[in-house]
């Protein structure tokens, strides 16, 4: 897979790159490359992230990149922040933090609201900031080699990138304080029987599944896919009455596009739909 768009920075398509973006056909591939050291966010491993997200949101915007896989290389996701950036004194830490983490944080609410499927590959360890990218996406498959540890409490930090309100949202308060507040490792098992990932494979199948996966749901309806995607992630805020009103309206909306059609045609001829 290397049909890289030639249109993308040099800075995110070199082999050597911390952070690779391919688009193959209609998926996008973000790639942390940092696997000797376990793929952690310094400042500018976070500012290729910022950059790829970037470079994927106008062209998902104009409908050719249609499905997004977040993966890592090595023998990890990713173990979460630069803690040697973290040394030095307070006012350091305070100005590395202000200069890295709004557009961070930024790139991770435009990869959580971006109307298609994401979907994450997690293996070895997931940590710290790494929660973030990895539970920002919709499906997070994991190998078996995957570990997850929240981290920050353990060094007298809190949660960032998002990664209290995912972990809530997914497993509940009360197991999310758990994570945070003992720092115990949690395994890919345990985070299958949580709900935080939906599938757990074996560590040499972890890629082909997921990107199997990825493609798949790049070739889907885009429209129903991204609008599913905006019922689903609100609503748990929503009352039933606001829920079912939402349903309609996006079920009108919907049902005028030609993926509609071109599905309701499929099911009765009884063949695989091909959406544009």
């Amino acid at each position: 897979m290397d049909n890289t768009d030639a249109t993308l920075p040099a800075a995110l398509t070199a082999a050597d790159a911390r952070v690779r973006l391919v688009i193959d056909d209609t998926l996008a591939v973000i790639t942390l490359n940092r696997p000797e050291q376990q793929n952690v966010l310094d400042i500018h491993t976070s500012r290729a992230v910022i950059a790829a997200v970037e470079a994927i949101e106008p062209r998902v915007q104009a409908g050719a990149v249609r499905a997004v896989l977040i993966r890592g290389t090595g023998r990890s996701f990713c173990a979460g922040g630069d803690i040697q950036g973290f040394a030095g004194s307070a006012d350091a830490r305070a100005a590395l933090l202000e200069s890295t983490l709004p557009p961070l944080n930024a790139a991770v609410h435009t990869l959580a609201m971006l109307p298609v499927p994401v979907v994450a590959a997690l293996n070895g360890a997931v940590g710290g900031g790494g929660l973030g990218l990895a539970f920002c996406a919709d499906i997070s498959i994991a190998a078996e080699s995957m570990v997850l540890r929240g981290g920050y409490t353990g060094m007298g930090l809190t949660p960032d990138v998002g990664s209290s309100w995912f972990l809530a949202r997914a497993v509940g308060t009360a197991r999310a304080k758990r994570i945070f507040f003992a720092n115990e490792k949690v395994s890919a098992a345990q985070c299958l029987a949580w709900g935080l990932v939906s599938e757990l494979v074996p560590n040499a199948e972890l890629d082909s599944r997921a990107l199997a996966l990825a493609r798949s749901l790049a070739a889907g309806a885009t429209h129903s896919l991204g609008r599913t995607k905006l019922l689903l992630d609100g609503a748990m805020e929503r009352t039933l009455a606001e829920q079912l009103a939402l349903e309609a309206r996006s079920m009108a909306a919907t049902g005028l596009d030609d993926g509609a059609s071109e599905g309701v045609e499929a099911f009765l001829e009884k063949r695989a739909p091909r959406f544009g």
